[in-house]
């Protein structure tokens, strides 16, 4: 049977609030669940192996939020696995999640030519599909300004949860999350999947046992909306976007776009959900290539650094400091010449340079020889008493100095970083089975996206910020606590 609705219709569901009880929301679900597919109903206790009662046949029913181009590898990822059942897309587009839906039918027909697959559904609208009791988990791949509403959403609704980074677009709204997470019991990790890469894994855990000397600085790249905007998509619009002025800036703009005609099987109105009313414009929704995130720039939907790199780079560099469930004490903007860029200072002194190059390192900090071979992101690269390391991906090798550090880890011929090599949706899962807390839980990802945060809350407010990591609040400037939250488009509400 196909759940999804007409082209333009959309089934009056209404968010989440406390005038829809839990109760009523999971009557609504199995209402839902049995007009849909037949998809086998698992044993929670049993998929969850509580009292050893786990059997290898048994899987994870999960349901897709989000069919993009980064929820189109997730898609195919959960699909060849075999210990996941894929039972529902939901996307807004209907291109989107009809593709989905016909890829993730494909593998399972290929895979399971004995006619035991029982297929996968489509929504519009993803409170249909938390909606159906027979979800365990949810894999969230949405814009990021909808990261943290439906992660909310499904943790009330008894889901598992799985999303992209930056988790959200605020830090009030992280907190939220966070104890929503932890008030309902789910799992929850977050989609930063550079922490799972074993090599990564393995100099990261070198400095965070000190074997690296007292580590005095770190490096990692903050990039302007120039690198971003300059592209080929960005130039009908050269006029309004001025770069020369604009593209400077490291935190997200509202540039006045010209409205264009909605497409036909986009609910334009569901993607903006809770965020500032714009109107439809391609470049909000249609992915460049290359790159995947194309509504980073607007300060509508997106978080700039955090949303291409950074969040990945913050989850890394925190945790390898032991600052993953904290964060910095300090903003410190280049304007008060202190340093020539903006830097966060830890409370063990230190000191995190962001830079929108890799030469500002050497020529600039001087921290690294002038022949140091520095390439790569989503990491960084950190200097110690005994020397430096980076653990950078995407290009060439993990580099340092001295060589002997490389002996040490047991790394010396095994430093290429293969980014697919990583087991982050394999934890997840079995976290999920566990009941314990996977990699990146709902805390680390939250205070990887807060550094994102900290960085555009000083840039904005043009000047450096002290920080309590444990009130998240602050010290002394009513201006930038402002800017800790925002409101959402009515009637969207956590």
């Amino acid at each position: 049977m196909n759940t999804t609705l007409p082209a333009g219709t959309r089934q009056p569901v209404p968010p989440l609030s406390p005038g829809l009880t839990r109760r009523a929301f999971l009557r609504r679900g199995l209402e839902a669940a049995a007009s849909a597919l037949a998809v086998p109903l698992l044993n929670p206790a049993a998929a969850r192996g509580a009292n050893g009662s786990v059997s290898p046949s048994e899987r994870i029913t999960v349901g897709l939020i989000g069919k993009g181009a980064m929820g189109g590898g997730h898609l195919r990822v959960l699909a060849h696995r075999p210990d996941v059942q894929l039972v529902a897309v939901c996307d807004v587009d209907r291109t989107r999640r009809e593709d989905g839906r016909e890829t993730a039918n494909s593998i399972y027909v290929a895979n399971q030519p004995d006619g035991g697959y029982h297929g996968c559904a489509a929504y519009n609208d993803y409170r249909e599909l938390l909606a159906r009791a027979d979800i365990d988990a949810v894999l969230i791949a949405t814009p990021d300004h909808w990261h943290a509403l439906h992660s909310i959403d499904a943790a009330k609704a008894g889901k598992d949860v799985y999303c992209e980074k930056p988790l959200t677009m605020t830090i009030q709204e992280g907190r939220r999350l966070v104890e929503t997470v932890r008030r309902y019991g789910r799992v929850f990790q977050t989609g930063t999947q550079y922490r799972s890469i074993p090599e990564i894994r393995q100099v990261c855990q070198f400095i965070r046992d000190g074997r690296l000397g007292k580590v005095k600085s770190v490096f990692t790249l903050l990039q302007p909306l120039s690198n971003f905007m300059g592209g080929e998509r960005f130039k009908p619009y050269a006029h309004i976007v001025n770069l020369s002025q604009c593209g400077k800036s490291y935190f997200p703009m509202d540039f006045p776009l010209p409205a264009e005609p909605v497409p036909d099987g986009l609910d334009w109105d569901l993607w903006v959900g809770p965020a500032p009313w714009r109107p439809y414009n391609h470049v909000y929704h249609t992915n460049p290539s290359p790159g995947v995130v194309p509504w980073s720039f607007s300060d509508a939907f997106g978080v700039t650094s955090s949303t291409w790199f950074l969040s990945h780079a913050a989850d890394v560099i925190q945790w390898a400091l032991g600052f993953e469930n904290s964060g910095p004490v300090e903003i410190i903007h280049p304007n008060s010449g202190e340093f020539p860029t903006l830097t966060c200072r830890y409370a063990n002194g230190t000191l995190l340079h962001f830079v929108n190059h890799w030469g500002v390192v050497k020529d600039v900090y001087r921290a690294v020889p002038a022949g140091a071979r520095l390439a790569g992101n989503f990491g960084g690269v950190f200097v110690g008493e005994r020397g430096w390391l980076t653990t950078l991906s995407t290009v060439g090798q993990i580099e340092g100095e001295p060589e002997s550090l490389f002996d040490e880890m047991k790394l010396k011929r095994a430093r290429e970083v293969n980014i697919g090599a990583n087991n982050h949706h394999a934890n997840w899962l079995e976290c999920i089975r566990t009941r314990q807390s996977p990699s990146a839980d709902e805390e680390i990802g939250h205070r990887a996206a807060s550094l994102g945060h900290l960085t555009n809350i000083a840039f904005w407010t043009g000047r450096s910020l002290k920080w309590d990591p444990v009130k998240e609040r602050f010290l002394g400037n009513d201006a930038a606590n402002r800017l800790l939250s925002r409101a959402m488009r009515a009637p969207w509400r956590m």
